[in-house]
C-alpha cells in the first residue's frame, strides 16, 4: 500500500507538469488553430535559463523569474517572427515550420552552451523529505504538485473571470467578430502565445532539479503532451488538466508495476 500511494503521488506530480505543457499547447491550437511542434523547445528554454541563472547567482528563487521571462519572451518572439505568418496556412505548413524551429533551438543551445547536460541541485530549503504518516515523500516533489495545482486554479480564474479570458474564449469561437469589435487580435494572439510559453517554461524550470537539463529534452515530453491534448479535447483547458492527471498516473503506474 505504501508503494502504491507513493507512485500515485509521483503520477500526480508528472500529471501537473504535463498539464502546464498541455495547457499552453491546447490554448494555442484552440484559439489560433496552429499546431506548434516547437512547444517543447520553449520548455527547454525555460529549463536552460533557470539552470544558468541558478548557477550564476546561486539562488533557485532568482532562477524562477529568469526561466519564466526567457520562455515567455522567446515565445512572443517566435509568434511575431514565425507563427504569425502561418495562421492562414495549411496544418502541414505549420508542422514543417515548427519542426524547423525545433532544429533551430537545438542547434542554438549547442552553439551557446555545448552538448553536455547541466545538473541543477535541489535548493537546500526544499531538499529532504516530509513524513506523510505512512511514508516519507520528497518536499520538492510536493512543491511541484502544489505549484501545478495553483497554476491550474490561476489559469482557470484568468480564462473564466477576467476580461482577457473573455476575449480568449471569444477569439476561440468567433475570431472575426472579436476583431470587428475593435480588439487587436494580433496582440491578443501574441499574449496568448506568450502565456503558453510561460507555462511551458515553468514546467521546464521545475523539471531541472529532477532531470538533467539537456539539448532535446523538450521532444522527450512533447509526445505525451500531445496525447494529453487529444484526450482532453483540443482547446479545452479543463480537459487538459484531467487528461494530464490520467496520463501521469497511468504512465507512472505502468513504469512502477
Amino acid at each position: 500500500m505504501t508503494l502504491v500511494l507513493e507512485q500515485l503521488l509521483n503520477g500526480v506530480q508528472l500529471g501537473v507538469m504535463l498539464f502546464l505543457l498541455a495547457a499552453g499547447l491546447t490554448l494555442v491550437f484552440g484559439i489560433m488553430g496552429v499546431i506548434n511542434l516547437a512547444h517543447g523547445s520553449l520548455y527547454m528554454v525555460g529549463a536552460y535559463a533557470a539552470a544558468l541563472a541558478a548557477k550564476m547567482t546561486g539562488s533557485f528563487l532568482l532562477a524562477i523569474p529568469a526561466g519564466l521571462a526567457a520562455a515567455a519572451l522567446t515565445g512572443m518572439a517566435v509568434e511575431y517572427l514565425v507563427i504569425r505568418h502561418l495562421y492562414a496556412r495549411d496544418h502541414l505548413d505549420q508542422v514543417l515550420a515548427t519542426f524547423g524551429l525545433i532544429l533551430f533551438f537545438n542547434q542554438m543551445i549547442i552553439l551557446l552552451f555545448g552538448r553536455q547536460p547541466i545538473f541543477v541541485q535541489i535548493p537546500p530549503f526544499l531538499s529532504g523529505a516530509i513524513d506523510l504518516g505512512l511514508f516519507p515523500y520528497p518536499i520538492y516533489r510536493l512543491c511541484i504538485i502544489a505549484a501545478g495545482l495553483l497554476s491550474a486554479a490561476a489559469l482557470y480564474f484568468l480564462i473564466q473571470r477576467t476580461r482577457l479570458g473573455m476575449l480568449v474564449r471569444a477569439g476561440a469561437t468567433h475570431r472575426e467578430m472579436v476583431q470587428a469589435l475593435g480588439v487587436d487580435i494580433r496582440l491578443l494572439y501574441t499574449i496568448v502565445f506568450g502565456l503558453g510559453a510561460l507555462l511551458a517554461g515553468f514546467a521546464g524550470l521545475m523539471a531541472g532539479p529532477l532531470l538533467s537539463v539537456q539539448v532535446g529534452m523538450g521532444e522527450q515530453i512533447l509526445i505525451m503532451t500531445f496525447v494529453v491534448v487529444v484526450i482532453g479535447g483540443l482547446g479545452s483547458v479543463a480537459g487538459a488538466f484531467w487528461g494530464a492527471l490520467l496520463v501521469g498516473l497511468v504512465d507512472t503506474s505502468l513504469r512502477a508495476f
